[in-house]
């Protein structure tokens, strides 16, 4: 975001943080860092003397430049474990009280932007477990860390260094424009915030006062964070009514896993050319008018398990490029709708 430079593995390491989240080398004493201040002020119309003063009391954070390395070539995936992290019962019962407190605007947002309230409660319980775990780090310190002092180990330096960069200026802007003071903000090691971890772009680019006080608050108000996950899908052409995905099967003889597996996550086959290729659709999948792709997720050492993803799958992984989160996302939704049906009798 949500939002995508994102950020999920960061749940552990970043509530480990919280005591060190302010130390670390202050950026005043960098002439780079001053140079970039004025040319941010200039292409964001800020005040030069506030875009200055402000980076100059953020402060380079070790435990970022850390998080965001990669970690070693060769673990395997195994979405079995992945998905153990997420549906469980302490997300399902927070998930539960969350859709209870709030089912009238889960079913506003539903109705005007067609995005299942399950999808929207999955995606708050997988990113904060519905609030209660926000990330320790000062969100200006993270970004500045990510803009100045990316770790050259990472493959994409340049690219993602630019990234965060871009990141930093929206969020002096977002700041700024809020009267927020910008040492104050808290989120993850990657610079998302609030509820549903958005970035400061994407805050200010789908974030909606959907409680209509006037604001975007996505960390006190939990109308806002369900009316911004929302359109947030929406704004990523969510389309109503269509499944995320169906089961498949395959028949060996006719398999082109190869072709199937090239374009990755993006769907790019209708059903007759999926078949074709030696999928095996339920009648579901057999009528689905749209394209598909063939989702694998690894199980370690054992068999890896397929789905054929939608169009709306691939929206899903455009909050986070992965998908074993939308995965996630959308078995949690439904954990927690079952429960919730089971509860109260409503229909999920």
């Amino acid at each position: 975001m949500g939002a995508t430079g994102k950020k999920h593995a960061k749940s552990k390491a970043v509530t480990k943080a919280s005591a060190a989240a302010t130390e670390g080398t202050p950026y005043g004493d960098r002439e780079d860092v001053m140079r970039m201040a004025d040319d941010i002020a200039q292409r964001r119309n800020l005040d030069p003397a506030w875009v200055r003063a402000t980076l100059s009391k953020a402060r380079m954070v070790p435990s970022v430049v850390r998080a965001i390395t990669p970690p070693a070539v060769g673990t395997p995936k195994n979405w079995a474990l992945y998905r153990s992290r997420f549906v469980e019962p302490i997300r399902i019962r927070a998930g539960v009280k969350f859709w209870l407190a709030n089912q009238e605007t889960l079913a506003r947002a539903e109705a005007q932007t067609g995005v299942p309230a399950s999808i929207i409660v999955g995606i708050i319980g997988v990113e904060t477990i519905y609030g209660q775990q926000l990330g320790n780090y000062r969100v200006i310190d993270a970004l500045t860390t990510l803009s100045f002092d990316f770790p050259d180990a990472h493959p994409r330096k340049a690219a993602r260094a630019a990234y965060f960069l871009t990141e930093l200026e929206a969020y002096l802007s977002l700041t700024q424009r809020t009267g927020t003071d910008p040492m104050a903000l808290r989120g993850s090691y990657a610079g998302a915030m609030g509820w549903p971890q958005f970035m400061p772009s994407s805050w200010a680019k789908y974030g909606i006062d959907f409680d209509a006080d006037s604001r975007v608050d996505l960390f006190h108000s939990q109308a806002d964070v369900i009316g911004s996950v929302a359109n947030y899908f929406q704004a990523f052409k969510w389309q109503r009514g269509m499944p995320t995905h169906y089961p498949v099967q395959f028949d060996m003889a006719r398999l082109d896993q190869a072709a199937l597996m090239a374009p990755d996550i993006v769907p790019t086959f209708s059903p007759p050319t999926m078949q074709d290729k030696g999928v095996v659709l339920d009648a579901a999948g057999q009528a689905h008018a749209g394209l598909l792709a063939l989702i694998e997720l690894q199980n370690g050492a054992e068999p890896p398990t397929y789905v054929a993803g939608t169009e709306n799958f691939y929206v899903i992984t455009r909050y986070n490029w992965s998908s074993y989160y939308a995965m996630a996302v959308i078995d949690l939704g439904q954990a927690v709708a079952q429960a919730v049906q089971a509860q109260t009798g409503m229909p999920k």
